[in-house]
């Protein structure tokens, strides 16, 4: 056993190897011991022929053992000791050279099976030829090679046909499991931006509460309702992404339950995000995918709750420019800017949700102060 059997390595790959070479042998063994079998029946019974015709018959029929290692060699020497045994003894049918036919046919690379065709014909002609058998033994004998040669061909096809649909079996796994990946980092990402904006918000404005409720009644409401709100939204999102939990196979989001955000729901974002966003759209807005649609809004999420967070100011920038080819969405504050040493999900999330669209996210300083964020996606 080897030190990866002994360790535990990919489980029992040796014993199968082994098994499966043993149960080769023994087949080789079963069609050999038959072959050999039927060729030497008629020359033992009802009397032995002499021991060099039943020599020839061993000869005849026993090498097919080996026909998987070296089946050119097996056909040529099966072959040629029942071309000369017919001489003295005719079997019912040459079997040997049949079943070294039929590997030939089975295991063979293309040119030596190409070029096993005539050779074989001309081998079997010879041998026919020379006793001066009739034309019904050459129709038996010719039919029984072309059947043999036609019974490998199809093996050798039904072969590589199982071997191609096991190999599209493993690419659809391999398929299945990277969607599987695909869509658990999309709950990730969608998670980080439920948590992060909206819970964050709703303890800002938590915090924000008690100290208008004194002052300014009206106003205090205001803020307890908003928080309210956010809490129900962040309630409706999150049961959208257990039930994409339990269902992970389900071929749609919406499917699930689960609402993808629009680009309509901006301006409503950018109220309740707690800052004073500037929004700005440029050009025409254009028809997009859902998923892109779904994919800008949750980056515009992520950077004003970033902006709430770090960059210590209550004012933001958000641009939508619209072109022939792309679309530009931008987010931009002038506060104190990145901080070293810190980070987190957020950028990353964002990136990957742009890269799942086509696009591409670039975030860092601004020219004068504060902090950028671009993405930018190509319009088809």
């Amino acid at each position: 056993m080897t030190n990866a059997g002994r360790a535990g390595g990919p489980p029992m790959t040796w014993w199968a190897a082994w098994a499966a070479r043993f149960s080769g042998r023994r087949a080789d063994g079963a069609v050999a011991a038959a072959t050999t079998a039927a060729t030497l029946g008629p020359l033992l019974v009802p009397a032995p022929k002499a021991w060099w015709i039943v020599a020839l018959g061993v000869l005849a029929s026993a090498p097919v053992h080996w026909r998987r290692r070296a089946p050119m060699a097996v056909a040529v020497l099966t072959g040629a000791a029942m071309t000369v045994m017919v001489f003295w003894a005719k079997p019912f049918l040459p079997f040997g050279p049949l079943v070294a036919v039929h590997t030939i046919a089975d295991l063979s690379p293309r040119w030596k099976r190409l070029a096993a065709i005539p050779a074989i014909a001309a081998v079997v002609g010879m041998s026919l030829a020379l006793p001066g058998e009739d034309s019904e033994t050459y129709r038996l004998v010719g039919t029984a090679f072309v059947a043999a040669y036609a019974l490998g061909t199809s093996a050798r096809a039904h072969r590589s046909r199982t071997a191609e649909l096991a190999e599209r079996a493993r690419r659809r796994e391999q398929e299945h499991i990277a969607a599987v990946a695909e869509e658990r980092a999309r709950i990730a990402r969608d998670m980080h931006d439920i948590i992060t904006h909206s819970v964050g918000l709703m303890v800002v404005q938590a915090e924000a509460g008690p100290v208008v409720l004194e002052s300014d009644a009206p106003r205090a409401e205001a803020v307890f309702g908003a928080i309210a709100d956010t809490g129900r939204g962040a309630l409706t999102e999150l049961r959208g992404l257990l039930a994409a939990l339990r269902a992970p196979a389900a071929p749609a989001t919406e499917d699930l339950g689960l609402v993808q955000p629009r680009l309509d729901g901006l301006p409503a974002l950018t109220r309740r995000s707690g800052l004073d966003v500037v929004m700005t759209v440029e050009g025409e807005r254009r028809r997009i995918p859902g998923s892109l649609e779904a994919a800008v809004y949750r980056i515009v999420q992520e950077a004003l709750t970033n902006v709430r967070r770090h960059a210590g100011v209550r004012t933001a920038r958000l641009r939508l420019r619209w072109a022939s080819e792309e679309l530009l969405v931008e987010i931009a504050d002038e506060g104190r800017g990145p901080r070293p040493g810190r980070g987190g999900y957020g950028l990353i999330g964002m990136r990957e949700r742009a890269a799942a669209c086509g696009g591409t996210l670039s975030a860092g300083p601004g020219q004068d102060a504060g902090f950028i964020v671009r993405a930018v996606f190509p319009l088809e």
